[in-house]
């Protein structure tokens, strides 16, 4: 059996803070964001640069709890926080198809990875494309012809030289996300999270996950939980204290369709997070699964039936 441990010294549920970021940020959109068209065709509501969320891991795990994150799903073994965290550990270890990330057992992908929005882009139908995170974490193509694993990079220079400001990571590669005349665009969905800061001040690791574009109903919930998660990996591996994760979105929208659910979310008091341990026998970042994690503490509000997921 695992050895599940609280490696960041988070203070006794009782004790913690309700955290109103989330919705906060939710508020923000609402009212200061104009309505714009999207590609997706249904408008949202867009916010350029929203209000950033700063979470204290003592503090608890940011899981939003104004709707639920961890329902008990009638046709899957997991739940939506432990698809998350699967797909992040898919995504780090270079998964790009669909039947690649279920089996990390993250199963939301096929719905963007149909036959006929593969084919467009000229990939096989299931494939996430070489534009996508897997790929450009894991292989970042390079002038010498040698894929370069961003990950495994970072590990290494945060053990040799921590106190650099330069431990970064970027899902993005121009070359297979641009459009236009005589372009083929090389991935189902360009990469909207996973610009990543990592700093360590007094052995103290804070990580900056920078958002291109949020569903800040529905996917932001899920980024939240993935890189918080790897915050725990990251410090666990590298002998640092789990200490910040601080999300920023340039792009954050709510779509017109959406409203209703975060009217609902902000209508509803706020709790404090839950609790969050990992699996410390596991010493090598790559080896992270969902099953590494264990959730308690939890209690959130009910889960909000029928919010639109925009593909």
């Amino acid at each position: 059996m695992p050895t599940f441990s609280d490696i960041v010294p988070m203070k006794p549920y009782a004790q913690r803070t309700p955290d109103e970021q989330y919705k906060n940020m939710l508020r923000d959109v609402l009212e200061n964001g104009v309505e714009a068209i999207s590609q997706q065709g249904t408008n949202a509501i867009t916010r350029i640069g929203s209000i950033p969320m700063r979470f204290r891991l003592e503090n608890g795990f940011p899981m939003i709890t104004e709707r639920n994150m961890n329902p008990k799903m009638a046709t899957l073994p997991v739940t939506i926080w432990q698809q998350a965290i699967g797909e992040i550990c898919g995504f780090i270890n270079g998964a790009r198809t669909v039947t690649e990330l279920e089996k990390y057992g993250c199963y939301w992908w096929d719905m963007w990875c149909t036959e006929k929005k593969c084919s467009k882009r000229g990939l096989p139908a299931g494939d996430l494309g070489p534009g996508s995170y897997g790929a450009a974490f894991h292989d970042f193509p390079t002038s010498e012809g040698t894929p370069f694993n961003q990950f495994q990079h970072i590990v290494e220079q945060i053990k040799e030289e921590p106190q650099l400001r330069t431990h970064f990571v970027s899902p993005w590669i121009p070359q297979y996300v641009g459009r236009g005349k005589g372009k083929t665009q090389k991935v189902v969905v360009c990469p909207c999270h996973g610009w990543i800061n990592i700093r360590i001040v007094n052995n103290k690791l804070t990580l900056h996950m920078m958002q291109r574009s949020g569903d800040t109903p529905i996917g932001v919930p899920s980024n939240m939980v993935q890189y918080a998660a790897l915050t725990m990996m990251l410090a666990h591996v590298t002998g640092t204290e789990a200490y910040e994760y601080v999300h920023t979105i340039s792009d954050a929208h709510i779509f017109v369709d959406q409203i209703f659910a975060v009217e609902k979310m902000l209508e509803r008091e706020s709790r404090p997070l839950p609790t969050m341990k990992i699996n410390t026998e596991k010493t090598n970042l790559f080896d992270f699964r969902r099953e590494d994690f264990e959730l308690s503490d939890y209690n959130p509000h009910p889960g909000i039936k029928g919010i639109p997921v925009a593909i």
